[in-house]
This record gives structure tokens, sequence and C-alpha cells, in this order.
């Protein structure tokens, strides 16, 4: 019986979420999840900074934080404290775009830009 306590209560936040963002979405609204716009170049003809440690935030806030904690300490996931420290930037995108052991999926929720700032940003977590 208690194998089944963390993932029905994942399920359960999931669907809220998902029932948050359709509600939104039929109120006309559009979810709270920033988009991105695509770097552009600058008037030196250098390519604009990428998505930094701001939007970062702001993606983690929307999408992460019920699940990992408001100081990444955990609640029902994992804490990300020092996630740098064991997983590589890689291992972290790809843990954010497929899910897993728990984790839902982002690829399709997130664009590539957003996941590779939350993947940079928690890399540097050490």
């Amino acid at each position: 019986m208690r194998k089944w306590i963390m993932p029905g209560l994942l399920t359960v936040c999931c669907l809220f979420a998902v029932m948050l963002m359709f509600y939104s979405l039929r109120k006309g609204e559009t979810p709270s999840v920033p988009h991105e716009q695509a770097p552009s170049a600058t008037a030196s003809g250098e390519a604009a900074p990428a998505v930094g440690a701001e939007a970062a935030t702001a993606v983690y806030k929307s999408n992460c934080l019920s699940c990992h904690g408001d100081q990444l300490q955990g609640a029902m996931g994992p804490a990300l404290t020092k996630v740098g420290s064991t997983l590589s930037e890689d291992d972290i995108r790809k843990q954010i775009t497929n899910g897993g052991g728990g984790m839902p999926a982002f690829k399709g929720t997130l664009t590539d830009e957003q996941v590779n700032a939350v993947a940079s940003w928690l890399a540097a977590k050490k």
C-alpha cells in the first residue's frame, strides 16, 4: 500500500496542474509559462545572450516549484540544491525533457530554450 503513496500524490499534482492550465485556457488566458524569444543579433552583429538565470527561475517557479520546493529543498520530488554535483547539464536536460522516476516529461510543454536555461541554472547548483 505504501509504495503507491508517492506515485498517487504525483498523479494528483499533475492532474491539478493540467486542470489549472485548461481552466486558464477556457477563460481565454495564456498559461503562466513564459516563452522566450529566440536570440537576436545585436547592432555589432553578435548574437544576443541566451536565456539567463532570471528566466530559468521564472520557468522553475511556474513548472517545478510544486514538487521540488521554493528553495530547491525537495518536497514530492527530490531536493535540487546540489543537483549539479551529481548530474551533468546534459543529464539534467534529458531528465526535464523525458521525465522518469516519477517526474513528468516537459517535452512539448517547455521550449528548448527554457529547458536549456533551467538545465544550465541547475547544473551550477553544486
